[in-house]
């Protein structure tokens, strides 16, 4: 079985912060990127670039995963 490496890891953990921004985006308006870093600056279009990198490379991982669980994954529904 894979072991997540750390660069998996870092990509996760980046993935989870740009998610908590959009749920802050969209409960409360805040876009906590670009307050911290300024409105579509050049430091806060490297974090947004980040992050899309991340939820590419996590997609990428999930493949991989599912693939090494046995085939494809599978979606459990409740009766």
């Amino acid at each position: 079985m894979k072991s997540l490496n750390y660069i998996d890891w870092i990509a996760i953990i980046v993935l989870a912060i740009g998610g908590l921004n959009w749920g802050l985006v969209g409960i409360f308006g805040l876009d906590l990127v670009g307050f911290i870093f300024g409105e579509m600056s050049i430091l806060s279009r490297i974090v947004y670039l980040i992050v899309g990198i991340s939820a590419i490379y996590v997609f990428g991982l999930s493949f991989q995963l599912a693939k090494i669980k046995g085939g494809e994954a599978t979606i459990r529904q409740h009766a």
